[in-house]
């Protein structure tokens, strides 16, 4: 039994000794060529009729580049119950903050952020940027070209009923018309997986009002697919300008991060080294 209780303890030693020496190092590890400034800790938000998985390729890139990176899953219930969700979790985190949201997921940001000192700049990737009472369906709708604004709903979505919800549903994206909304362009097979592992957003979300936005407060980044069929260009050109958004334009359809990983991570970065 001494035996087994002196090994224990030099083991415990060892273990110390080992945090000791690898303090400091790990302290490096967190700085970056921001000059005194911590490396900010990237958070990226998915949009509706997708998942953390969307931003895979993003997330290998900045990881590579070394920073830390966290994708919580966007609850796709409301805005209100997505926003207070993601608040809670961004509290959680210590330093400062790079948050970017895809499509749904700007919306989301834009009300999460909110009184967040820790918050430094805001990603918008093909997003929606919603001012105060504004709805995803009112901006989806203000200018033409977005494939999802239709008379009949039924005629894009399937619709299954959400347990004592109040007659509300979620809606999924056709799989058969998926790829050409979301992806047009890429890799069949790939589309077809994307389109049948679609995470559902509740209905009563797309006429649901944004609350205040942090973009009135925080530096914001944009990027703009020029071939994006669910939020019109026009509009996303219209919307990154009035949040006063550094903007790009990239050819490429809704999932940007999806088909240009690289344009998308450079966004990103961009508002890091801006922090």
């Amino acid at each position: 039994m001494n035996r087994n209780r002196s090994v224990v303890a030099a083991a415990a030693a060892a273990v110390g000794a080992l945090v000791l020496v690898a303090g400091p190092a790990g302290a490096v590890s967190t700085s970056s060529d921001h000059g005194h400034h911590p490396r900010p800790t990237i958070v990226l938000v998915h949009g509706a009729w997708a998942d953390g998985s969307s931003w895979k390729y993003v997330t290998e890139r900045l990881q590579h580049q070394g920073y830390t990176v966290k994708v919580p899953p966007n609850t796709l219930r409301g805005v209100a119950t997505d926003s207070a969700n993601l608040k809670s979790y961004l509290a959680t985190i210590k330093g400062p903050i790079v948050l970017a949201g895809h499509s749904y997921g700007g919306v989301v940001i834009s009300n999460a952020a909110t009184g967040n000192k820790n918050v430094k700049s805001l990603v918008y990737i093909d997003a929606y940027i919603p001012d105060k009472g504004e709805t995803v369906s009112q901006l989806t709708g203000a200018k033409d070209g977005s494939a999802l604004n239709v008379p009949d709903p039924t005629t894009v979505f399937n619709m299954v009923p959400i347990p004592n919800g109040g007659g509300n549903v979620d809606l999924y994206v056709k799989p058969e018309l998926f790829p050409n909304i979301f992806v047009a362009g890429y890799d069949p097979r790939q589309a077809a997986v994307l389109a049948a592992s679609q995470r559902p957003l509740a209905a009563s979300a797309l006429g649901e009002p944004s609350g205040a936005p942090a973009w009135k407060t925080i530096p914001s980044w944009a990027l703009i697919g020029t071939a994006d069929k669910v939020l019109p260009p026009a509009e996303q050109k219209f919307l990154t300008q009035r949040a006063h958004a550094h903007t790009v334009k990239v050819n490429a359809p809704h999932l940007s991060m999806i088909t240009n990983p690289d344009a998308v991570t450079k966004v990103i970065t961009d508002a890091a080294h801006r922090h």
